[in-house]
């Protein structure tokens, strides 16, 4: 029977907190340090923003241990039970590399059970966690990744995936296209380094959105994420590199954000490509049709009775096994 266990440890005055979980059997055995995505999204890859709690991330997490494989899932700093407290420490210090710093140190706990070999460490991250996992994985570190999944990884400048899932959103409401346009507006004021200054007609809904890039607790992470994207750094791997995009997926698209992960990999043997029939932006099974997944796109992420994906996960399960092997 797999055992949970709760870890705590210091990173630059803040206590970290997460969940190590121990498979069956003798170690040393190899190990995942799971990367929740963006924003207050926790450790279990629940967000207080969405309703339910049935997060991938613990999914996963027991998954992994029904197949041998320990992990670690860890809240970020500005996720969690103490995330309120733990803002106001980081306004001016949130960043690509504050990020890097979190993963650094799960990495460095996870490493340190005495039943995981550390030299079979392998980076899974979900979303803009893909792009911190990437990050680690093309950096010098004193524990390197063997192997990574990146799921969900955005193809495109995460202003440009932004953009498509509010014109994908608008399209569902009276006006929508129109709408649009200044949504584009406030982007491109943006992206020339000026205020977003949204017009005062964009739902409320959508101005929370794009305020979310100018509030002070997440600078400078913001704008470092406004131009990246996972292509800027995948033909830098050298380690074997799982690719996944759902196809049910309305914020990570299989073409506009596949395709150029493809072209960015082109040629390297070392990267393997899936796209589950059935996935949504999480890996939960979704068969909703697009239309009604754009409706209510977080809907089904993190609710009661809702399931991982099953070809998803025997995808990635067999792929680290193979990855990770003895």
């Amino acid at each position: 029977m797999a055992i949970s266990q709760e870890v705590s440890w210091q990173l630059d005055g803040i206590t970290m907190e997460g969940t190590v979980v121990k498979p069956d059997g003798e170690g040393p055995v190899p190990a995942v340090v799971l990367v929740a995505g963006s924003g207050p999204t926790d450790r279990d890859w629940c967000s207080p923003m969405l309703p339910g709690s049935n997060g991938s991330g613990r999914l996963f997490a027991e998954a992994l241990a029904n197949a041998g494989i320990a992990s670690l899932r860890y809240d970020k700093r500005v996720s969690g039970p103490h995330a309120m407290e733990n803002v106001p420490k980081l306004i001016g210090k949130l960043s690509m590399q504050s990020h890097l710093d979190e993963l650094v140190s799960a990495v460095q706990v996870l490493a340190g059970q005495d039943f995981v070999d550390p030299a079979r460490i392998a980076g899974f991250g979900n979303s803009e966690g893909s792009l911190h996992v990437l990050h680690y994985a093309t950096s010098t570190q004193a524990v390197p990744f063997a192997a990574i999944v990146l799921a969900a990884p955005p193809g495109r400048p995460v202003q440009a995936v932004l953009l498509s899932q509010l014109a994908l959103q608008s399209a569902q409401i009276p006006g929508g296209t129109e709408l649009m346009g200044k949504v584009e507006e406030a982007a491109a004021r943006y992206s020339a380094g000026q205020p977003m200054a949204p017009d005062p007609a964009l739902p409320d809904s959508v101005k929370m959105v794009l305020a979310s890039f100018e509030t002070p607790a997440n600078l400078p992470l913001a704008r470092e994420l406004w131009n990246e994207s996972a292509t800027d750094a995948l033909a830098k791997v050298r380690i074997p590199t799982l690719v996944l995009i759902g196809r049910r997926d309305v914020q990570i698209d299989a073409k506009d954000d596949g395709g150029p992960l493809r072209e960015a990999a082109a040629g390297m043997a070392n990267v393997t490509f899936a796209f589950p029939a059935n996935a949504n932006h999480v890996f939960k099974e979704d068969h909703r049709t697009p239309a009604e997944v754009a409706a209510s796109p977080g809907n089904g992420y993190n609710d009661a009775g809702t399931r991982l994906d099953p070809e998803s996960v025997d995808t990635i399960l067999a792929w680290l096994q193979g990855s990770l092997a003895g």
